[in-house]
């Protein structure tokens, strides 16, 4: 795409104005490096784009692609072009926090982003011991209803069959509810008051949810309509 203007929003957005290419970059400066991570963050891009916006990024620099040590496929990683992207990325979430989330649809709450975000959001050190389970389940959904965080000391896997190990914490709730809660549309303490989530395990965890999963970066912005 190129607008032919010398102004330099023009030029950036020539790089980066394309469907999915800021999607893409957001996934990638929370973590994700391999090709089936960047899917799993981005659930409705087809692997014919992605590779696309990949090859594109990577030929504008914005990316570095490495070969994976001995395996098949690449590591994609962000340049410090790339990497100033990020108030860039900041900017217009605030932005659509403040204007832009006003009618949340049914169809935007996508489970496997929740689940992805809310596995990058655990606090490892606030979790005792060297190992920890949390099992969430969403009452209102028919599939991928069951999930499980598997926590290794800094490390944190997610499984959607049972890992076959003690279960720590038990967090049973709708998918909506968790969103809200997660992104600070409301709080945690209400939700539970009104019985739309539970909490079971052992107190020390389930007083204050907020001590061993973060809240959204955007968490706290509030609508323009409140303002």
């Amino acid at each position: 795409m190129e607008y032919g203007q010398f102004c330099p929003v023009a030029k950036a957005m020539e790089l980066l104005g394309e469907k999915w290419t800021l999607l893409i970059l957001r996934e990638l400066h929370m973590g994700a490096t391999r090709f089936n991570e960047l899917q799993r963050g981005l659930s409705l891009i087809s692997p014919t784009v992605l590779t696309k916006r990949l090859n594109e990024l990577a030929d504008s620099e914005i990316i570095l692609r490495k070969k994976i040590p001995g395996q098949r496929g690449n590591e994609y990683f962000l340049t410090q072009a790339g990497k100033e992207t990020l108030p860039l990325l900041k900017g217009v979430g605030d932005w659509g926090m403040r204007w832009a989330r006003g009618d949340i649809r049914d169809s935007d709450l996508d489970v496997e982003l929740l689940m992805t975000y809310l596995q990058r959001s655990i606090k490892t050190e606030a979790l005792p011991g060297e190992q920890s389970v949390i099992r969430f389940r969403f009452t209102d959904l028919k599939k991928l209803h069951s999930w499980w965080l598997l926590v290794k000391g800094c490390n944190v896997d997610i499984c959607l069959e049972d890992p076959g190990k003690e279960v720590d914490v038990y967090l049973t709730t709708d998918l909506r509810t968790m969103v809200n809660c997660w992104m600070g549309d409301e709080t945690y303490r209400a939700a539970i008051a009104d019985k739309r989530l539970q909490l079971v395990g052992p107190s020390a965890l389930t007083r204050n949810i907020q001590l061993w999963i973060a809240d959204s970066i955007f968490a706290g912005i509030p609508p323009a309509r409140e303002i």
